[in-house]
């Protein structure tokens, strides 16, 4: 029986941790776990049968870390044929409702433009992995413990490029129910099935208790099974052993409050065993199996939330396109990217969900410039994107590089644009506009363009494309050129989107072309196209007759409970609309600070030089670099601020300090030193990273030692650089004790040194026991902390 066969009608068990166990049975602090597939395959062979005989109906190889960055080609091949050939050997005789998943974890990189790893080096980098799994025999692949979202749709593309496998994707979930990098679990179940995968879920990261949020919230949006893999709660260090604080009882009992609300796929992560898991079959073996649920909900996302097309209309922004706009025109042509972000950071202070990115000039290369705008927007808001473009070459190239699933437009009713688009839309994911025009151009009446409609829906699903994710666009006629313009619209519209039930898109201010006071017809055509189903509109967000339109509508209609938006609104158009409404040069004109916010690195390299004729180098690090980073800290911590705009943001401070160290004599401002790694044994640097850009741009010397980093070394650089505080990550369970030989070391031989310790797999209550001085639960906090001890000194 395939894989995915079992899934359709029967629960699946997954199997449990695997690092514990290996250090139960003689794996050392440093050593390479995928290397005992080789070395020790009858080990990992009977980790794999413990696991079937407690139930487990999946066992994930013993290839979480097996990729380039760490092996070479060869022996990346033979790690991987030997941990499928372990954990084929562990199957019962005769068992045929038993697979094996080649499991891929996180690179231990972040990608860019947050850290250095490319995007399609991240694609190329499980390719190699994953073609290796279906060489040497994996039934499905398993993708787990990914903590961005750009780097999980790396892996997806490669599970999808380099093999016909099914795929089952979770990732890791902090308590505030999001991703290191912000995504929300929607924004995760709606690319994740989007893009094909069997199932989805979250595993790692804490217990089934703290997790449970975060299943919920995706049961209630997915349409596809949901798994859960977490840990056998926190941990803590035993006498140097490493155990957690959850029973294999209660976390079977956990589980199973979840298997009676829906949940399809269970097994566990660090510390569970398979005393879990056989305890997990026990608690949940008698209870039926959901059906799944088709939710028939369309979304598109962006790399931190969805938008989610229902009763709420949504405003997609269309300054970042040419047509009409001459000094767009010049910014494209000239490759002026910050004045680009400048609308897109604009458009966003107005309100809308959605922005339109148009870069189409005959002028240009549409393919490269579509694909950076995409990419450069993305760094700076967090809104998802509608892809406009006609050239297939310049679509496929910024649904690629684009972090989430995003709004194409457009296809229409031609048989070439169908055959074009759709693969495409496949293949990535998302939502289409689709335009009821096909050979013979657009039907002047409502029926005809209906009767497109159908037609696309019809081979939209020869694609395997669902009815949900088109969105249909009956086209605007300019007013002026017929009475019935504007009638045969909105007629095809209410058809669509009431009789054929799909949603609706306009690109409204098309109806006003060649007429006088233009906003005025704009904003009457839209309030009409939204009494007959509109679900969005294309609209200029600087128009006051268009906001007003739109707010007057949600409190007439229900949608803004008491009139609260409409009365905050009301006051913006009469006190505050001209500064919302902006152009991007009076946008890009704002100070150092707001270029520092909004993550513009050129601008504030700029606007550092010119500050530098007029104030002294170390007042504009006080009074301009400093307050906009702790702006955006207090954001971050707050939550209201996700990690990429807070890297963003150090970027563009760390380009004002690159203008600032040009004018000062070496070491002059510079607060103190501070030494960091990643403990010996591990090999993940995201982390430890992001403290060190952060501290830098807060005016620290850093002394970055890497990863995998001994004992001996940290305290020898302490010693030899005088650094007042050492910074220490871990992510791994089984390197805690190496950070604990650190910590204690550092004390015995410094111990005027303060200690920070953090990662994934440390609580307060484990530093405080090992004699760190403080445990930092993110970056900010690391920061907060040496400013503290920096200004007590």
């Amino acid at each position: 029986m395939k894989f995915t066969e079992f899934l359709k009608n029967n629960r699946v068990y997954l199997d449990g941790g695997m690092g514990t166990l290996l250090q139960e049975r003689g794996l050392r602090a440093g050593e390479l776990p995928e290397r005992w597939n080789l070395s020790h395959p009858e080990e990992i062979t009977k980790i794999h049968r413990a696991y079937f005989e407690a139930g487990s109906n999946v066992a994930a190889t013993n290839t979480f870390g097996a990729n380039a960055l760490k092996y070479g080609e060869e022996e990346l091949e033979e790690i991987v044929k030997a941990a499928i050939s372990n954990a084929r050997a562990a199957i019962p005789d005769g068992e045929d409702n038993r697979f094996v998943a080649l499991d891929i974890g996180p690179s231990g990189k972040l990608l860019r433009p947050y850290g250095d790893l490319d995007f399609e080096d991240a694609v190329s980098l499980f390719k190699k992995t994953v073609a290796l799994g279906e060489r040497y025999g994996a039934d499905l692949i398993l993708i787990e413990t990914m903590n961005d979202s750009y780097e999980t749709k790396a892996a997806i593309l490669a599970a999808k490029e380099a093999s016909t496998l099914p795929f089952i994707v979770t990732n890791a979930y902090g308590e505030d129910c999001k991703l290191m990098t912000g995504a929300s679990p929607e924004a995760m179940a709606f690319m994740i099935e989007s893009m094909g995968a069997a199932a989805l879920g979250a595993n790692c990261s804490l217990g089934p208790d703290k997790l449970r949020p975060v299943i919920e919230r995706m049961l209630a949006v997915a349409s596809i099974p949901v798994v859960l893999k977490p840990n056998a709660g926190l941990p803590r260090d035993d006498m140097g052993r490493t155990v957690y604080d959850i029973t294999p009882e209660a976390f079977a009992d956990e589980i199973a409050l979840l298997m009676k609300k829906g949940l399809r796929a269970a097994g566990g992560c660090c510390g569970t065993t398979p005393e879990y898991i056989k305890a997990l079959v026990k608690k949940t073996a008698d209870i039926p199996v959901t059906p799944i649920e088709e939710k028939n909900i369309t979304a598109i996302t962006s790399y931190s939330h969805a938008v989610i097309f229902d009763k709420e209309p949504i405003l997609i922004g269309e300054r970042i396109n040419p047509t009409g706009k001459k000094r767009f025109k010049e910014a494209l042509k000239a490759g002026d990217i910050d004045y680009i972000l400048s609308e897109a950071v604009r458009e966003e202070e107005c309100g809308v969900q959605v922005l339109d990115v148009n870069v189409g000039l005959p002028e240009i290369d549409e393919c490269r410039m579509l694909t950076r705008a995409v990419t450069e927007i993305q760094s700076v808001v967090n809104l998802p994107l509608q892809i406009d473009t006609a050239d297939p070459k310049s679509m496929e190239s910024a649904l690629r590089r684009y972090n989430g699933i995003a709004l194409v437009n457009s296809v229409n009713g031609k048989s070439e644009s169908m055959a074009r688009v759709f693969p495409l839309l496949k293949k990535y994911g998302g939502a289409v506009i689709a335009l009821t025009l096909d050979e013979d151009g657009i039907p002047a009446t409502a029926e005809g363009r209906i009767k497109i409609a159908k037609r696309i829906l019809a081979e939209a699903e020869r694609y395997g494309i669902k009815k949900k994710d088109i969105i249909f666009d009956t086209l605007v006629m300019t007013v002026s050129t017929g009475a019935d313009a504007a009638k045969a619209t909105l007629e095809a519209l209410r058809e669509i989107r009431y009789g054929i039930g799909c949603h609706t898109s306009l690109g409204v201010s098309n109806v006003s072309y060649g007429l006088p006071n233009r906003d005025a017809i704009n904003g009457t055509f839209f309030a009409l196209a939204l009494a007959n189903g509109l679900s969005a509109a294309i609209i200029n967000p600087y128009s006051q007759d268009m906001m007003r339109t739109y707010y007057t509508y949600r409190a007439l209609t229900g949608l803004d409970g008491n009139c609260l938006e409409y009365i905050k609104m009301a006051d913006c158009f009469t006190t505050e609309q001209a500064a919302m409404s902006k152009s991007a040069e009076e946008a890009a004109a704002d100070g150092l600070s707001t270029a520092i916010k909004r993550g513009f690195a050129e601008r504030a390299a700029e606007l550092t030089r010119e500050s530098l004729i007029k104030h002294a180098p170390l007042d504009i690090v006080e009074k301009e670099i400093i307050p906009a980073l702790d702006e955006m800290g207090v954001g971050y911590e707050e939550k209201r601020v996700y990690l990429p705009q807070l890297l963003m943001s150090a970027e563009a401070a760390k380009a004002a300090f690159e203008v600032i160290k040009s004018a000062i004599p070496r070491g002059d401002g510079i607060k103190g030193r501070f030494v960091i790694a990643t403990v010996e044994g591990d090999i993940h640097d995201i982390g430890k990273n992001i403290v060190r850009l952060l501290l830098e741009n807060y005016g620290y010397e850093v002394i970055d030692l890497g990863k995998d980093v001994k004992a001996e070394a940290v305290v020898s650089a302490a010693r030899e650089t005088g650094a007042s505080i050492v910074g220490l990550s871990a992510l791994m369970t089984t390197t805690l004790p190496a950070m604990e030989r650190t910590v204690k070391m550092l004390r015995e031989e410094l111990p005027e040194v303060k200690t920070i310790v953090g990662g994934a797999v440390l609580t307060e209550e484990y530093a405080e026991r090992i004699g760190a001085t403080k445990y930092a639960k993110d970056a900010m906090e690391a920061v907060r902390y040496t400013e503290e001890v920096m200004k007590s000194k």
